[in-house]
């Protein structure tokens, strides 16, 4: 592991608030990995073409809309047909606890609701990136 782990920090949909998005993209950045921050309003084929061009390790996507279980499958099913199915992909924002299940199912590896600590997130992140 001659490089730092590279995550992708988006915001899928029309959520116009990206506060926690930037906190956590700070932790990360903080815990040494690489950040690439999309910004606001990101489409699932902007964030995958990013994805693809940064060569990322990780996904890390943040919605308050609730079109969650719309967009974050959407990511999952565009990063494999890029054959870039070992990049790890997870979720956070206002997320209903019902919803999560069905989430996993579709390939988010992890849901990261408000108020979970940003060492959780970069714990998981550690302990479940397949390094490139």
């Amino acid at each position: 592991m001659d490089r730092p782990i590279r995550v992708l920090v988006a915001k899928p949909g029309l959520d116009g608030h990206d506060r926690g998005a930037k906190l956590i993209a700070r932790a990360l950045r903080d815990a040494g990995m690489e950040v690439i921050y999309t910004g606001l309003r990101q489409t699932p084929e902007q964030i995958v073409a990013a994805a693809i061009q940064e060569d990322v390790d990780v996904v890390a996507m943040s919605i308050l809309s609730g079109a969650h279980n719309h967009l974050f499958p959407k990511v999952v099913e565009l990063m494999k047909e890029q054959e870039a199915d070992d990049v790890l992909i997870i979720g956070g924002g206002v997320i209903p606890d019902d919803d999560i299940p069905g989430l996993k199912q579709k390939g988010i590896a992890q849901i990261f609701t408000p108020g979970t600590p940003t060492t959780v997130t970069i714990d998981f992140i550690k302990n479940n990136v397949k390094r490139k």
